[in-house]
């Protein structure tokens, strides 16, 4: 029998997703991208669930980033890219309509910070560490990468983040805002389901709409974004 790569389980209204490659700190393969779609759709679709957490199995890593041995050794970089999208993972992770909060320790490399960049809350324990190596091995980020990083810390730190390839710390990535606080590692998980638990006794039409608003005016004019704020408050 395969062993699942990632698990999932439900606490009440929350939902825990976590990433389950320990061994080889939780890097992202094929088998990830299918059971991941998969446990998100699970999480879209269940009116039980009104938020969810997403973590790494193990104390080394969130994610190490995508698996070289599968995506780096693939014949060219374009059918490298044609794999990660067979599926439209970072699709589904942000019209999902519930809030998502990473919990991050350990190694949160390229990939990793992929993911925690879709994730509406980012929590880091004291020890997390933060990369995007894509350049520095001769490729372009292709998961989104140079557009999700950008915009949540900007466009003048996320090209000297992916130009250079310097590791961020825990608290380096809180004042650039890729981590929103920093916790101790052993807080790491109560802390997150703490978050997790008080959105999850929010009215989940509210968060649903409020986060829509947010995301899908982001890249809109001033005007334009306020009017759609208006008409999503209406529908309350």
């Amino acid at each position: 029998m395969v062993e699942p790569v990632v698990l999932y389980s439900k606490s009440g209204a929350v939902a825990h997703i976590v990433l389950n490659r320990p061994r080889v700190m939780n890097a992202y393969n094929v088998q990830m991208r299918d059971e991941l779609f998969i446990t998100l759709e699970a999480v879209r679709d269940d009116p039980e669930v009104r938020a969810a957490v997403i973590s790494g199995a193990g104390e080394r890593a969130f994610c190490a980033g995508a698996d070289l041995t599968e995506f780096g050794t693939a014949p060219s970089l374009a059918i490298a890219r044609q794999v990660r999208w067979e599926r439209d993972i970072w699709g589904l992770f942000l019209s999902l309509g519930k809030p998502l909060i990473a919990a991050m320790r350990g190694y949160v490399i390229g990939s990793g910070v992929e993911i925690a960049c879709l994730c509406d809350i980012r929590i880091a324990a004291d020890d997390a560490q933060f990369a995007m190596p894509e350049v520095a091995l001769g490729m372009i980020p292709a998961a989104g990468g140079t557009q999700t990083l950008r915009r949540v810390v900007g466009a003048s730190r996320a090209l000297e983040m992916i130009l250079s390839n310097r590791r961020v710390g825990a608290e380096e990535a809180r004042r650039m805002g890729l981590a929103h606080s920093v916790v101790q590692a052993d807080d790491l998980m109560s802390e997150a389901e703490e978050v997790a638990q008080r959105l999850a006794d929010i009215n989940p039409k509210t968060l649903a709409l409020t986060r829509r608003a947010i995301l899908e005016g982001m890249d809109m004019p001033l005007a334009a974004g306020v009017d759609l704020e208006h008409r999503l408050a209406g529908q309350l």
